[in-house]
Formats: C-alpha cells, sequence, structure tokens
C-alpha cells in the first residue's frame, strides 16, 4: 500500500502545482514564499548547528507548540530551529512570535513527493523532528526514518474518523506509525487510537494547548469607547451554517436589549464578506472590520478580518460562543479550542459537536467555565441571562488552567529531555 501511495503522489505532483497556482491566484498562499512547497532551491539549508524542525500545519497547532520552542531554545541555546506550516494565517503568525529571535527559522511545508521530500532531508538534515496534531505523511515519516533521525508525535489527535480510514489499510498504518519514536497524544482518546495503530512508545502527558501564553492585548481606544456603550458578546472561530444562526441569536436578544453588538470572529477571515452579506440581508447594520479600523457610526454586527485579533475580543467580552459545533455538519469533526477565552476570563458557549475538544470541554465544564447550548434558541436565552452579570471566571479558576498547562510543558519536555 505505501508503494501506492508513493506513486500517487508523484503522479499528482502536477495537479498539486496547479492547486498551488490556483490558491495563489485566490490570495491563499503567500505571493513570493509559495514556491517553497514544490521547487528544491527553497527547501531550507542546515548550517553547521545542530537542527530541529517542527511542523505544524496552522495557526492552532503552531500556538500549541509555540511554548516548546520557546523551552527549548532556552535550553538549547545553540541549537538552531525550523519550523514548517502550511497555512498562510500560520505563517503570518509565526512572523509575530519569532521574527526577531535568529535561530528560528520559518517555511512552508513541501508536498508528500519522494523526490521532494528526499531533497528536503537532504539539505535540512535535521537532527530532531516533530510533527504535531494530525500531521501525519508517509513519505516525510518513512524517509525521516531511514535516516535514524529521531520521529516525535507531538500533540497527536487522531479522532474515530482518522482511525476508521487508517483501520481500512491496518498494514499500511502499522508500517507508518510504526516509525514514531515517542507519540505524545492530546487526549486519552488518541492515545487508544495511537495504540491500536501500532505506535510504540506512548505516554499521555495532557493537551500542550493549555500551555499556551496569553498576551493580553488591548482593543483600539476608539473602539473601546464604542463599545463599552453597548452589551457586547463573541461569536469565534465560527464556521459556514454556523453565522446565520448566530444572527438569528442576535436578532432573538436584541427583542430584550436594543444596544447589543454582536462581534463575529470567522475561523477563515476571508470568509467576512460572506458573512456580511448574510448580516445584510436579514437587516442588520454591519461592518468588516479590518486591522486598523475604527467603528463607523452605530453598527449592531462587527465582523473581524484580521489576522491576530481573536485575543482582544476575547479579553473584552464577557460572554463567548466557540464555533465548528453548533451544525450538525460537524458532528464527527466539531470543535475548536476554548482553552484562550477560559484562560481570559470568559464564559463560554459551545454546540453539541464538539469531539476534537471533548475531554478539554470535559474539564473546563467541571470548572464551570463552558457550557453546551443544542441549537440557536438557547444560546440566545443564556446569553440574555448573561447580560445582568458580570464575568464568571475568578481568578482563581484561571489559575487552575494555567497551573495545568505549566505541568503539561513540564512533563512534555520531561519526554523530550531523551532526544535533545
Amino acid at each position: 500500500m505505501y508503494f501506492v501511495y508513493k506513486f500517487l503522489t508523484s503522479l499528482c505532483f502536477p495537479v498539486f502545482i496547479i492547486i498551488i497556482f490556483l490558491r495563489k491566484f485566490l490570495k491563499k498562499e503567500d505571493s513570493i514564499r509559495f514556491r517553497e512547497k514544490y521547487l528544491k532551491d527553497y527547501f531550507f539549508v542546515k548550517s553547521k548547528k545542530k537542527l530541529f524542525w517542527l511542523h505544524a500545519a496552522s495557526i492552532g497547532e503552531l500556538k500549541s507548540v509555540v511554548p516548546i520552542i520557546k523551552t527549548l531554545r532556552l535550553k538549547k541555546p545553540d541549537v538552531e530551529f525550523l519550523v514548517t506550516t502550511v497555512t498562510l494565517s500560520s505563517g503570518e503568525m509565526f512572523k509575530r512570535e519569532f521574527e526577531k529571535m535568529k535561530n528560528i527559522n520559518h517555511k512552508y511545508f513541501p508536498f508528500d513527493n519522494i523526490s521532494l521530500v528526499k531533497t528536503f532531508l537532504k539539505k535540512c538534515n535535521p537532527d530532531l523532528v516533530i510533527f504535531v496534531d494530525s500531521e501525519i505523511w508517509p513519505n516525510f515519516i518513512v524517509e525521516t526514518k531511514k535516516r535514524n533521525i529521531p520521529l516525535i508525535l507531538m500533540n497527536g489527535r487522531i479522532t474515530k474518523k482518522t482511525f476508521d480510514r487508517w483501520s481500512i489499510f491496518p498494514k499500511f498504518a502499522g508500517y507508518i506509525f510504526e516509525n514514531f519514536d515517542l507519540c505524545l497524544p492530546a487526549s486519552k482518546e488518541s492515545e487508544i487510537y495511537l495504540k491500536n495503530l501500532f505506535c510504540k512508545n506512548i505516554k499521555y502527558c495532557g493537551n500542550i494547548k493549555f500551555a499556551a501564553n496569553i498576551e493580553i492585548n488591548e482593543l483600539e481606544e476608539k473602539n473601546k469607547k464604542i463599545l463599552n456603550n453597548f452589551k457586547v458578546w463573541c461569536a469565534a472561530s465560527t464556521h459556514p451554517n454556523e453565522e446565520t444562526k448566530i444572527l438569528k441569536s442576535h436578532i432573538e436578544i436584541k427583542k430584550s436589549y436594543r444596544d447589543i453588538i454582536t462581534i463575529i470572529v470567522p475561523r477563515h477571515i476571508q470568509r467576512a464578506e460572506k458573512i456580511l452579506t448574510k448580516s445584510v440581508r436579514l437587516g442588520l447594520s454591519s461592518q468588516v472590520l479590518k486591522k486598523g479600523d475604527i467603528l463607523t457610526n452605530i453598527k449592531e454586527i462587527l465582523i473581524i478580518k484580521s489576522f491576530g485579533s481573536l485575543l482582544k475580543y476575547f479579553n473584552y467580552c464577557n460572554i463567548v460562543f466557540i464555533g465548528k459545533s453548533l451544525d450538525k455538519s460537524y458532528e464527527k469533526i466539531g470543535g475548536q479550542n476554548p482553552i484562550e477565552a477560559a484562560k481570559l476570563g470568559c464564559k463560554i458557549y459551545h454546540g453539541p459537536f464538539v469531539s476534537n475538544f471533548k475531554e478539554v470541554y470535559n474539564y473546563l465544564e467541571e470548572l464551570k467555565i463552558s457550557f453546551k447550548v443544542n441549537n440557536k434558541e438557547e444560546l440566545s436565552k443564556e446569553i440574555l441571562k448573561d447580560f445582568k452579570y458580570d464575568r464568571i471566571n475568578s481568578d482563581e479558576t484561571i489559575k487552575l488552567i494555567n497551573e495545568k498547562g505549566n505541568l503539561i510543558l513540564n512533563n512534555h519536555m520531561k519526554e523530550l529531555e531523551h532526544f535533545i
């Protein structure tokens, strides 16, 4: 089966290049650095220093390992780091986090084509490879192991849907997953699935996303002064099929509170204009807010279209709904990370479909921080109640979450000690 995979990734290489150019045209790729994904001349070349390579697909995965990278850098100041990601937004985030750190480099992850893989590994020749979350790339995994390079799966997340797919080809799954020298699952459920996929050295240390550092950013002062005159709540990381429900919840709440503003921060900000169209069709006064924009006139729906703005709104709002959870289409793949909102003292609502973060939500529900709503009617009803109260998360509760994060980070570092 691996031979078939190698053949298909070679056969599909021209199609991949066409897709990259289409994405560039749609402004979903870096207009210059998109070549790093398929041209060997743009691959990272190792210096004489030891090199640790970490691969995280997108913003969420990269955020989760920022504390790991920074801790490793303190422990090993002479080591060089290569971080690869896939999405444009994760490239922007890397700049914000690491631009001033000279020994941490960023490249976009190349296609898992055997020829590209061999050249990439030859040029960068890493001393340690860490794949984050659900990044399972067979050619990279097999070729890394052939070179006897330690290979780690960090915060490994295997959903039931993913496990069922791999289970169709059990020999192929075993051939790939047995190459990991260490697997650090994100949840107990993922730990079970990884065992069944023939991973050898599995250590459950908890979800590393709890260790993320939260930098408190304030809203622009002019916008803050305007918002202070209203009752405000935030719907974050929303996906298609959810925004209409959010807008209708707004309309329901508006029957009791005329002075309401709903802030929508879509998971993919390029969808902002589509959400604006939906909102206007419902007769709602709306504005797309880009970086540095000031609120114009009196708006009731604000749609955020800027990278790295989410924490500002979590820090301002008492009440947050976390998306990819309310529509039945997300039943098997639902859930976005609520930890940042919890650390900033928000009361969190989510829909019934949160399989990707089930254990995290269970923990936050035990702390009485997050609450499930089954539909837009329940969401409206709960927010109406909450407008009567202040922020519910005490400093003590936030301290508990941070302590849990520190413990998880320390446990991960103990496991990494054997490989660095």
